[in-house]
């Protein structure tokens, strides 16, 4: 086994609301290396989306470590690139290059001519050539998709972050996203670190899936999802899967009432 790219390391995180502090997640442990697609799964309110901030640099753990590449991750940086909901993040006003350009532009990583270049490359590598000088409200979802992804990918990130991209999707839009995914992973290979409540989309998109406990998150199995995915989603395998992982998250009260009570303050 490599090295892992991103490892998590006994993470405890809390934050403040006007009358309590809420544990959201609870000593959590994972690794992910190059090239994985790796899930967080968990029931609304877990942390999952908490535990995604705090590896993008935004809110510090008050117990234990988050490591990039063996560096402890203290603040955003652009080697961990995030990609929100229904893509809406796309600046209206700019085209697909434009948009592809501006991080680059605003971190000032590479020089105009470098950066120009690569907004290109990245472009064309997801297929969207064609559509450089097009404004967002011109593209569909799954080239919205494509080019927060080239946006993303332009960096050179260590890690691309995902937090629910789909979840405000209808069935067949979402279906669609997904297979839009798995198609641009399947040519760029990048690293992915998805977050989702969906227990069938982390199956298909995730090659290894981190099941959290409800509130406050705890990590309840780490499961090797193989080559199951769209193609598979009829097989006993499958359905198998889906079956352990919703034991794991609604058929262990049991494993609730033994957590310590530092851990469900």
């Amino acid at each position: 086994m490599t090295s892992a790219l991103l490892e998590v390391d006994g993470v405890t995180l809390q934050y403040k609301t006007p009358r309590h502090l809420v544990t959201a997640t609870y000593r959590v442990d994972f690794s992910v290396h190059q090239g994985d697609r790796y899930v967080i799964l968990g029931p609304s309110g877990c942390g999952k989306s908490t535990l995604l901030k705090s590896v993008g640099g935004f809110m510090p753990p008050v117990e234990g470590s988050i490591r990039i590449r063996g560096r402890e991750v203290a603040a955003p940086g652009p080697d961990r690139m995030m990609v929100f909901q229904e893509f809406e993040q796309l600046m209206p006003w700019k085209t697909v290059f434009q948009n592809v350009l501006f991080p680059m532009t605003v971190t000032r990583k590479f020089k105009r001519a470098d950066a120009v270049e690569r907004a290109n490359a990245a472009i064309d590598k997801v297929k969207l050539s064609g559509f450089r000088d097009i404004y967002p409200h011109m593209l569909s979802g799954g080239m919205k998709m494509r080019v927060a992804i080239a946006r993303a990918m332009a960096l050179e990130p260590d890690i691309l972050l995902m937090d629910e991209p789909f979840a405000a999707l209808d069935a067949l839009t979402r279906r669609t996203m997904q297979q839009e995914l798995l198609s641009l992973w399947e040519q760029l290979r990048f690293t992915v670190l998805f977050v989702t409540h969906s227990i069938e989309e982390a199956i298909i998109v995730g090659s290894r899936i981190l099941v959290l406990s409800p509130h406050p998150g705890r990590v309840r199995a780490e499961l090797d999802a193989g080559d199951l995915g769209l193609s598979n989603i009829d097989r006993p395998e499958f359905g198998a899967m889906s079956k352990r992982i919703h034991n794991l998250l609604f058929g262990a009260e049991e494993l609730r009432a033994a957590e310590p009570e530092e851990a469900r303050a």
